[in-house]
């Protein structure tokens, strides 16, 4: 059974980003726990809606072990958020296991995709069985898009990867095999075709989409090579 843990709302325009904190708190969590991966999901981008930027949340991805584990993720994570999020900001930080999230969950994260959202609706939720939730700083504002992004993350269809295998450590042009053995599942074109081979220009490091829980990496042909996609 896989635990998603779900950070929004730590950051300002001076700081390093949810994203960045996201994957320090899966560095410290693997030393314990096996980390699956770390997925950016995008929420609405509205006016109403208070954000740094581009208003998204990090979900961390952790393989269940044993009995205990998602109080001591929790509380792990909850420190590092506390200790690390800018000022003035609201964080928001929920984790459930993937079988305890419900459709409600679910529903409430693809309506943060297209909607405007209220903390009543998140703090509504969070009361939910299963899902430890909380918002954090002056208002909590980060409690809608920390539940919406295990509901999202829990489809294994939305968003993508910003850290899984050894990906982060890849740059330049690289061989589709290199790849595959760095953490991307499937490497794919645009209309479908999977490849095995070839060369693979990267804009920055790989950024592959989540598709049925898999890391897949788009690309598209550019001469005799090919230039990934950032997609999702």
């Amino acid at each position: 059974m896989t635990l998603y843990l779900s950070i929004d709302d730590t950051d300002d325009r001076n700081s390093p980003g949810t994203g960045n904190l996201a994957r320090r708190i899966a560095d410290r969590i693997a030393t314990d726990y096996r980390v699956l991966g770390v997925t950016r999901h995008q929420l609405f981008n509205h006016p109403d809606i208070p954000m740094t930027s581009h208003n998204s949340c990090a979900v961390i991805h952790v393989e269940n072990g044993s009995p205990g584990v998602i109080e001591d993720i929790y509380s792990r994570a909850r420190e590092m958020v506390l200790e690390n999020c800018a000022p003035g900001s609201n964080p928001g930080i929920a984790l459930a296991a993937g079988d305890r999230i419900s459709p409600e969950i679910t529903a409430f994260g693809l309506s943060a995709k297209v909607s405007v959202l209220t903390i009543a609706e998140a703090r509504g939720l969070a009361g939910t069985a299963g899902i430890i939730a909380e918002g954090l700083g002056e208002t909590g504002g980060g409690l809608i898009g920390s539940i919406a992004g295990i509901g999202l993350a829990v489809l294994q269809n939305d968003g993508r990867f910003v850290q899984k295998g050894d990906l982060r450590n890849i740059r330049g042009r690289q061989p589709v095999s290199t790849l595959l053995c760095a953490g991307i599942d499937r490497v794919v074109t645009l209309d479908g075709i999977p490849l095995t081979q070839g060369l693979v220009a990267l804009q920055k490091f790989p950024r592959p989409a989540c598709i049925n829980g898999e890391a897949v990496l788009f690309v598209e042909q550019s001469g005799e090579e090919f230039i990934d996609l950032k997609i999702g």
